[in-house]
């Protein structure tokens, strides 16, 4: 099972709009560095809505390249389409990933009944561990608790990224779940409260910016000292709002450009990070013991 800090990793673009592979390869080696302890590759943070199949596939594999074994790969491989994503997941696989990310399917919003034959047909397309990811403010969408339970008998279904914030259904699904099915908190500001739940970490946006400090909150939230939880968590809690003041990664992106790893620049429809935007990132940062 892969617990901790785990982010979810943006994708880097260079001036003309392309993957940017060299600055992927700084964020790679500052990611393990700092001790995160597994990231996600083309997840929603890495604008994976406006990457085409073959970039999709092409960040999986030089992010597995420069992580060379050293910490898990989980790539994001999700559709609205089932075909699409057991064909991204298929891909995924190809491409060297350690697991699978398969968000609810978004816009054409089905059923349960949906939803179980939709992740099992995903499954089915893989021997790799399936994490759910249940984010209804993106997808309207919502994995019910029931269903997560009923896919979590599935072999390789191995967790659930619960993004909903919250606690409460978390707090059921930890109690119901089976042996060996993990629960990562999707929602920074309550990742702390999910693992002193008994979760086993956090999928996190934060991680991208302050990576030691996310890891060590994390580390401390899962052995359960309190304390030094909470003290690392106070200085993240400007991070965990302020990087969601413009839509995620616009705020996370200019953070990274003015840490010098990577250009600020996100695809359209997302646009650069307002004056006001910077201002409140910059202080979040400072909070945290980054000084932009």
């Amino acid at each position: 099972m892969i617990r901790g800090s785990i982010v979810a990793l943006v994708t880097p673009f260079n001036a003309s709009g392309a993957v940017d592979y060299e600055a992927l390869e700084r964020l790679v080696e500052f990611h393990v560095s700092e001790g995160t302890d597994a990231i996600v590759a083309v997840g929603t943070t890495g604008e994976s809505a406006t990457l085409s199949h073959s970039e999709d596939r092409d960040v999986i594999k030089a992010t597995v390249d420069f992580v060379a074994g050293r910490i898990p790969v989980i790539a994001g491989a999700g559709s609205n389409a089932t075909a699409e994503a057991c064909q991204l997941t298929e891909s995924a696989t190809l491409a060297g990933a350690d697991a699978i990310l398969s968000v609810a399917p978004y816009y054409n919003k089905p059923p349960q009944a949906g939803l179980l034959a939709h992740f099992r047909a995903v499954a089915e397309s893989t021997d790799l561990p399936v994490i759910l990811y249940n984010v209804p403010g993106r997808t309207v969408t919502d994995i019910a608790d029931d269903t997560t339970l009923e896919l979590a008998e599935v072999s390789n279904v191995a967790g659930i990224k619960d993004a909903t914030g919250d606690l409460d259904r978390a707090k059921y699904i930890l109690q119901h779940r089976p042996d060996g099915f993990a629960v990562y908190s999707g929602d920074d500001p309550t990742a702390m409260e999910l693992c002193f739940l008994g979760g086993d970490g956090d999928i996190s946006v934060t991680a991208n910016v302050a990576p030691r400090l996310m890891a060590s909150m994390i580390k401390f939230a899962l052995a359960g000292n309190f304390g030094e939880a909470e003290a690392a968590n106070n200085q993240l809690r400007g991070l965990h709002s302020e990087l969601f003041i413009e839509p995620n990664p616009i705020p996370c992106k200019w953070a990274l450009s003015e840490m010098g790893i990577i250009r600020a620049d996100c695809r359209l429809p997302l646009i650069p990070l307002t004056g006001a935007g910077r201002a409140a990132v910059r202080e979040a940062c400072v909070m945290a013991g980054i000084h932009l």
